[in-house]
């Protein structure tokens, strides 16, 4: 299957500082569903932010859908993103819209008939707990309502590409797991997803091959090896290795 993101040793500095992200190397097949874990600092953010182009990388080559976007003219961006869908920490939510208002706007912004608005969003909604609050605004919800929000205006339109940073810190584990669940039934339908998480309860019970990233360098860590036992021992390895 084609390659949706593609990064060769691509680093990322910014300003005058040290890299943050050193030597990059790595591609995701469409359909393909990733957890991305690593200690805070060590550069989860950084990388996600290169792959919904928010940055533009120091050095290296990367590519979205097959085209190679180090060289493209940034006023092309916005046809890129909106075929990608993102979870933000700080969820970034309209404060003068509703919930509803919220999340039907990407598919307003594309053009869909209202009725199908109201019937899509209504629906997830539902599905995400928040069907006693669809009229209700950002700035009197709470942490997990607001998250809540933001994955649903993320995952309405189908997109091609999901990213998702720590989109499970704000919940309880009865909605983490459905939220989850939700993740997993867009990738069935052909998402690309990438989940960064601190959750290693999660990665574990949701076995997906693993980003990991510490000190500015990834390695992938294959389905079989996701659990935590056996990423220590494949740190273990790698530093063994190293020594030789």
């Amino acid at each position: 299957m084609a390659e949706v993101i593609r990064f060769e040793n691509v680093g990322l500095r910014y300003g005058l500082g040290p890299e943050v992200l050193q030597d990059i190397t790595f591609g995701l097949e469409a359909g393909s569903f990733h957890f991305l874990i690593g200690p805070s600092g060590a550069g989860k953010s950084s990388l996600l932010r290169l792959m919904y182009l928010a940055h533009r990388q120091t050095r290296g080559m990367i590519s979205l859908f097959g085209r190679d976007v180090s060289v493209l003219p940034r006023e092309q961006f916005p046809k890129i993103r909106r075929r990608i869908g993102v979870v933000f920490q700080d969820f970034r939510l309209l404060p003068h819209l509703s919930a509803f208002d919220n999340v039907a706007l990407p598919l307003r912004v594309a053009g869909v008939r209202e009725s199908e608005v109201r019937r899509h969003v209504e629906e997830l909604l539902i599905w995400v707990a928040l069907e006693n609050h669809m009229d209700v605004r950002p700035p009197t919800m709470s942490g997990g309502q607001q998250q809540r929000v933001a994955i649903a205006r993320a995952v309405i339109a189908r997109p091609k590409i999901l990213y998702a940073d720590e989109p499970t810190g704000n919940v309880d584990d009865r909605i983490a797991d459905r939220l989850m669940h939700l993740f997993e039934e867009l990738n069935r339908l052909g998402t690309t997803v990438v989940i960064a998480t601190h959750n290693e309860a999660i990665v574990q019970e949701f076995g997906r091959p693993v980003l990991k990233i510490d000190g500015g360098r990834l390695d992938l860590i294959p389905t079989n090896n996701s659990n935590p036992e056996n990423i220590a021992e494949a740190e273990d390895a790698e530093l063994e290795e190293g020594s030789e």
